[in-house]
């Protein structure tokens, strides 16, 4: 198996069309059409990291964090993200981050937040915009299903809940092929009219190319019509954080034990509690202050994130209860997930856990 195999499987669950625009999520060193000797996963890529991927015989370390993230000047091993790209590349260990793309998608790092606390009927707190689409195409009428089953097959039409969406409507096509032409139908320099179905369906970005190859090969036409149009609607199943309900509201103080000791925080800083019980919880997972008003707005109790300032934690102004856990602590279970990835995507496959425990805080 090549590197590349592994990549594609990550980024089948998380395509990298879904990190934010300041991400440098993808691969970061390294050939991708090396052979795998073996996986390690972490956290962040550190030079211990790095020393345990060699040790144990892996050429490719899979990493939430990217090590690298605005680009490097001078490859001179002063600092620790320079000393790891010198010594990842000189071992020839490729590194690969999926950051804020698995941070985005639903059953990404939040959604392992949400189940360590039994979160039920979770939503994406803000779901991201500019990731749809929708294909126009027109069809004969007797090859509408088997175009309409090409496309459904290749990912489109997907709204939630429900698959195989589309509009159908009938109406008349005309062309004329011109000389060299093969048309499906008609005579060659004659206008011809066909009874046709315009098929309407909407896909996420990152599948457009497949999407489009489906069409052109389940078509029966020498040029097929057809239009891609950007969508500006929410695309409820990608964004930033998540909220959900617990089974049964608790007291906020035993809610807040209950956070901390299943994330097995050091602490957990929070602002002064309302005499209210918890039962709607919003989480993102990393520095989620940005997310406050839309936690606020839906009706959360509490927020659970990291890396609040000082004095953003007034801006909960006693409309619900900020948590902030660390940042470590949050993302943590990132790794259990890229191995129920990796580990679903190749059954006969066992990528390695790194020991190494990345977290740079420490708590007295």
């Amino acid at each position: 198996m090549k590197i590349k195999e592994v990549i594609q499987a990550l980024e089948q669950f998380a395509p990298l069309q879904y990190q934010e625009s300041y991400d440098n999520a993808g691969l970061i060193f390294g050939d991708a059409g090396r052979e795998v000797t073996n996986v390690l996963l972490t956290l962040d890529a550190t030079e211990e990291v790095i020393d345990e991927a060699i040790a144990r015989g892996c050429n490719l370390v899979v990493a939430h964090h990217p090590i690298v993230f605005g680009g490097l000047k001078k490859i001179t091993g002063n600092t620790y993200v320079e000393r790891v790209a010198i010594k990842a590349i000189r071992h020839e260990v490729a590194v690969y981050a999926a950051h804020t793309n698995l941070d985005n998608v639903r059953n990404g790092v939040c959604a392992q937040m949400a189940s360590r606390l039994g979160l039920e009927s979770c939503r994406v707190l803000q779901p991201k915009t500019g990731l749809l689409k929708k294909l126009f195409t027109f069809v004969p009428l007797a090859d509408i299903e088997m175009v309409r089953a090409a496309l459904f097959a290749a990912g489109a039409g997907e709204i939630g809940k429900y698959s195989e969406c589309s509009f159908n409507a009938t109406g008349q096509g005309t062309f004329k092929g011109e000389q060299g032409a093969d048309p499906y139908v008609g005579t060659p320099g004659e206008r011809h009219f066909e009874t046709e179905i315009k098929l309407e369906v909407i896909f996420p970005v990152y599948l457009e190319s497949r999407i489009i190859q489906a069409l052109l090969n389940s078509h029966p036409y020498e040029e097929v019509a057809y239009d891609v149009v950007s969508l500006d609607n929410a695309y409820q199943q990608v964004g930033s954080g998540l909220v959900g309900n617990l089974p049964q509201a608790m007291d906020e103080m035993d809610f807040l034990h209950y956070v901390k000791q299943q994330f097995g925080a050091g602490c957990v800083k929070y602002t002064p509690l309302r005499g209210k019980e918890v039962k709607k919880v919003a989480l993102c997972g990393g520095s989620g202050s940005f997310l406050l008003k839309r936690a606020i707005s839906a009706g959360a109790d509490v927020y659970i994130s990291s890396d609040f300032k000082y004095h953003e934690f007034f801006d909960a102004e006693n409309q619900l209860v900020i948590a902030d856990i660390g940042h470590f602590e949050s993302e943590q279970f990132t790794v259990e997930l890229f191995y129920h990835i990796l580990t679903e995507k190749f059954r006969n496959f066992a990528p390695l856990k790194s020991t190494i425990k990345t977290n740079p805080v420490n708590y007295l």
